[in-house]
Order: C-alpha cells, then sequence, then structure tokens
C-alpha cells in the first residue's frame, strides 16, 4: 500500500468524526430534559427527521452489505433494498400517525399506554433489545473491515472507535445530538457512494466497457496476488497453475502449484499468485456463477431457493415496520401529520442510493474478484477504487468511500443506541430521567461488544436480516393489531410476542452460533419470518379471542387517540 494510499484511511476517519462532533455539539448545547434525550422535544421537522431516518437506514448492512450481497449472489439479493423501501410505505399507511398520536416515547410505552400491562411491557422490552443488539453487531463488524482493509489495523479497533464515539454522542446529547448527525451525514453517505461511482464507471468506459455478464465465472483481469488470513476452503471452477507460498490442501508449498476444478482446502497466511486471464476460486459457502446465472432471478437452483426468497422479502418488509430506532425517529415528529410526511419522503431519498450497490457489484465482477475468493465481498466498495485506479487516484477515492462508512456506522449506531437506551431507562426503578438513560446507552453498546466474536463470519447484510426477521416476528404484530383492532388483550399480545419473537431469536441465534443445515429444517431456520410472523399474529388474535373479556376498559379512548386528528381531539 502506498503512502497516499495508508493515509486515505485515517484521513476520512477524522474527517467523519470531525463532522460528527461539531454536529452533535449542537444538538448539545440544547439538550436539557428527558424529552430532549428521547424525542428532541417532538420538534423536527418532516424533511430534516426524513433525511435521519434515511441515514439510519444507510447502515453497514445497506452501504458495504448490500453491494456484496449482490456481487456474491446475483439479482437473487436485489430484494434487500427493494423490501426496505417498500417497508416505508406500510409505516405510512399503518404506523406512523397512530403512534404519533399516541404520546409514546418508546414501543414499550406504546405497549403499556395501549394494553395497561407492565409484563407486556417487558417482554416488549427484550424483544426491543434483541432487535438492537442484532442489529449492532454488522455496525462493529463492518467498522472492523473497514480499518482492517484499509490500515491493516486489528479487528478491535473499529468496534472501539464506534462505541466511543456513540458512548460520548448519546450519552451528552440523546436525540437532540443524533438528529443532526444523521440528517447531514446521509447526505454525507450518498455523496460518498456516488462520486467514486460516476468515476469507476468513467474508468469502465476508458477500459473498453468490457462485459459483466460474459462468459464464465469472473476472471482475474491481471496477475493478482491473493493472501488468505484464515484456514479456507474454496471451489476453483478451472484448471490453473498458481505460485502458491503456504498450505495448499494440506501440504506446504513454495513453488507453482497445479489446482485441479474442484474443492481445495488453503491454510491461514497461504499466498496465491493467479495469472492474468485465470477464473475466481469461490469460498466454499459462496456459489460459482457465469453471468447468466448471476443476473438471472433464481438461476441457482438453490435448495428451497423461493422460500428462503419470499421468507426473507416478508421478514425485511414487516420487521422494518417495527424497527425501534426507525421508529422512535417518528416520535419527535411535530404532529401525526408531519409523521406521515416524513415517512412518504423516506423511500424518494431511499431510491438515490439503491442503484449504487448494483453498479458496484457488477464493476466487482470485472476488477476484484478476489473477494469471491476470500469471502470479504463486504469489502467492494473499500476495493475497488484501488483496483481500477491504482496510486493517488484510487486512494482518495478510497478515502471518501471510507467516510460514508464511517458515517454509516456511527449514525446508525446512535439511533439504536438513543432507542435502547431510552427502553432501558424507561424500565429503570433505581433511577429515572438524563441518569437512566445514560446508564441505558451503557448496557445497550457492553452487550453486542460482548457477543461480536460469536457473530464469526457471519456478513453485514445476515446478521441484519436476523434483527428484521425479529422484529417482523414480534414488534410488528404488537402495532399493527394494537393500533387497528380494539379486541387485542395484554395475554394475547404477550403470548403471541413469546411464540413469534422466540421462535426468531432462537433460529438467528442457531445462524450466528451454529452455522447452516441443509434440507427444510436449514430453510426455515436461515429465513423463518413466512413461519413465525404468521405464528405471532395467529396467537396474538387466538389468545384475545379467548379473554375478550380482559379487553382493557380505556381500549374505546385508546383507539380515538390513535386515529383522530390530533385537532379533532383538541376540541
Amino acid at each position: 500500500m502506498t503512502g497516499v494510499a495508508a493515509a486515505a484511511a485515517p484521513v476520512a476517519l477524522l474527517a467523519a468524526l470531525g463532522l460528527t462532533a461539531a454536529l452533535g455539539a449542537r444538538g448539545r448545547r440544547r439538550a436539557r430534559t428527558a424529552a430532549d434525550f428521547l424525542v428532541a422535544s417532538r420538534g423536527v421537522t418532516p424533511w430534516w427527521n426524513a433525511s435521519a431516518v434515511s441515514g439510519e437506514y444507510l447502515s453497514a448492512a445497506a452501504y458495504l452489505g448490500a453491494a456484496g450481497l449482490v456481487l456474491a449472489y446475483g439479482a437473487d439479493m436485489l430484494w434487500l433494498p427493494i423490501a426496505a423501501t417498500a417497508a416505508y410505505v406500510l409505516l405510512l399507511a399503518f404506523v406512523t400517525a397512530p403512534l404519533r398520536r399516541s404520546g409514546a416515547y418508546t414501543v414499550s410505552d406504546f405497549a403499556e399506554w395501549r394494553l395497561g400491562s407492565r409484563a407486556v411491557r417487558r417482554i416488549v422490552t427484550g424483544c426491543v433489545c434483541c432487535v438492537g443488539w442484532f442489529y449492532l453487531l454488522p455496525q462493529f463488524q463492518g467498522a472492523a473491515l473497514t480499518l482492517r482493509v484499509l490500515t491493516g489495523a486489528p479487528g478491535w479497533a473499529g468496534p472501539a472507535v464506534v462505541v466511543a464515539v456513540a458512548l460520548v454522542l448519546v450519552a451528552s446529547g440523546g436525540m437532540r445530538s443524533i438528529t443532526a448527525v444523521q440528517a447531514v451525514q446521509f447526505w454525507v453517505k450518498i455523496v460518498a457512494v456516488a462520486v467514486p461511482a460516476v468515476a469507476l464507471a468513467a474508468m469502465w468506459r476508458l477500459d473498453g466497457a468490457p462485459d459483466p455478464l460474459d462468459g464464465a465465472p469472473p476472471r482475474f483481469a491481471h496477475v493478482t496476488r491473493v493472501r488468505v488470513a484464515a484456514d479456507a476452503a474454496v471451489t476453483v471452477p478451472a484448471a490453473v497453475t498458481v505460485t502458491a507460498r503456504g498450505s495448499v490442501d494440506g501440504v506446504p508449498r513454495g513453488g507453482p502449484v497445479p489446482l485441479a476444478p474442484g474443492r481445495h482446502r488453503l491454510g491461514g497466511g497461504t499466498v496465491i499468485v493467479f495469472p492474468a486471464g485465470a477464473a475466481a476460486p469461490h469460498a466454499e459457502r459462496l456459489p460459482v456463477q457465469d453471468g447468466a446465472t448471476w443476473s438471472t432471478p433464481f438461476a441457482r437452483g438453490e435448495e428451497h431457493g423461493l422460500f428462503r426468497t419470499y421468507s426473507a422479502l416478508l421478514g425485511i418488509l414487516l420487521g422494518t415496520m417495527g424497527l425501534p430506532h426507525i421508529l422512535m425517529r417518528f416520535y419527535t415528529s411535530t404532529c401525526g401529520a408531519a409523521a406521515r410526511r416524513t415517512a412518504a419522503f423516506v423511500p424518494v431519498l431511499l431510491t438515490l442510493f439503491s442503484v449504487f450497490p448494483v453498479l458496484y457489484a457488477a464493476l466487482g465482477r470485472l476488477y476484484a474478484p478476489e473477494l469471491l475468493m476470500t469471502g470479504d465481498t463486504d469489502a467492494t466498495l473499500l476495493t475497488l477504487p484501488r483496483s481500477m485506479l491504482p496510486g493517488p487516484a484510487g486512494a482518495l477515492l478510497t478515502g471518501v468511500i471510507a467516510a460514508g462508512a464511517f458515517a454509516a456506522f456511527i449514525s446508525t449506531s446512535c439511533g439504536i443506541v438513543v432507542a435502547l437506551a431510552g427502553t432501558i431507562s424507561q424500565c429503570s426503578r433505581r433511577r429515572s430521567g438524563i441518569a437512566a438513560f445514560r446508564g441505558g446507552v451503557v448496557a445497550a453498546l457492553a452487550v453486542p461488544l460482548a457477543l461480536l466474536p460469536l457473530a464469526g463470519t457471519q456478513g453485514a447484510a445476515t446478521l441484519v436480516t436476523i434483527a428484521l426477521c425479529v422484529s417482523a416476528c414480534s414488534l410488528c404484530p404488537l402495532l399493527v393489531l394494537g393500533i387497528w383492532w380494539r379486541g387485542l388483550t395484554a395475554a394475547g399480545a404477550a403470548a403471541g410476542l413469546l411464540a413469534g419473537g422466540g421462535t426468531a431469536v432462537a433460529a438467528g441465534l442457531a445462524r450466528v452460533l451454529g452455522g447452516s443445515w441443509p434440507g427444510w429444517a436449514g430453510a426455515v431456520l436461515g429465513e423463518p419470518a413466512v413461519v413465525a410472523a404468521p405464528l405471532a399474529f395467529a396467537v396474538m388474535v387466538g389468545v384475545s379471542l379467548l379473554t375478550r373479556g380482559r379487553v382493557p376498559r380505556r381500549a374505546g379512548r385508546a383507539m380515538m387517540r390513535l386515529h383522530l386528528p390530533e385537532d379533532a381531539l383538541a376540541r
């Protein structure tokens, strides 16, 4: 790595941190009360709030993981941005305005206000924590990956930076501080991903515009040196002779090595040099695809692929409706109508971003196929500039992308921490107000940091999908039925949360800790939303009907408050 390239990442990090500190200090000066810390005194305008919501959406999974998923799996992965964006249409139609009119600070507040049950509140708090902790893991992973790829820093350095910034920013100013940070950083991230994309697309044209969908699996455009960080199994699609230094199939090597098509094992630290034009091997967990298979949905013939896709779609669609850090942003709106306008702006803003992951993934097949071999597909955005533009120009573009990446980790992490801290602090009996909120900040960051070593090689998008699934199977049914069905009881809500949320959490832990399984068991454990979400709805409705005599007495008044405009209630 050249001196310019080595300096790009630290400069980008300092720029992102400097902007964050300046924006956070501006909000911190105005944060005085608990309402400022939790919901910014409900005074955020729709456009500013929509920018902040969009800034939270562009997390590690969207900024790094989406391009990596498309690079690895092709068109089948385009459901990720499509479903997440479409979810805001459902939020607009079913949740935003009624939730704002409830006057609640958090989802747990809403549950207790609507159902009059402390037990349900505690269960909802547990669900919110599980969603938030699963969602924080990929932010820490993405920060670790970014610093490791760009500077060679140890794995703990990236999470340490994110935790330190989130701890200072959120604990000192809460929602007041992070609103400006998230809103401005959304536009920083758009610029950080768009400007390099335009430059790289121009370089692709100058290179003769090679077709990323043409012919066999991706090939190395030039002689390429690949270092395998840890023991790995790879699939070689075509016979090739490489130069290897290290362990290949359990045998120490130090020169030319012929690799036959099929599976090979590489020892950690092994360095392999591939000749120009060689087909790129794939990590064992990634499919080997030619251009036609990569660009055609369901062309890979994956076992139960249709089930997995529709289950993931449902999980993302419903899960986004229940994400606590997204919902908390709507509590900051001035009124229900403002919350609706915020939700209407968000899909427009997210559309600006959605085209770029596909562009980076297509260029990655041409110019960074070694990522398919190492499995570091989340590093697509970080690797491409230096692969296509060696020297200062590529280093500069890498720095721009790195600044956007850290903006993504910081803004999303801060939003999640505020939501978790607000929820945890509302359950505290020993302390109240700002002191309880700051204690919740520490708890919100400590748990995922302790769990990070267990996440292993799971990608950012995979971990976010788990968080969305838990939300889809617990918080979404509670919100939809709590807002639109008078007959929901505390017993029904509790049973549904435990059935759906418990199933999703168990499947998520099995996926993170135990890997994958074949057959229908693996399909359901991998993407359980299509089973667990209907189960949650059915249990909530069924138990509520069995306990219809325990519908809260104030349910009628609560429904009026949720659905009548504020001016009608004032009269």
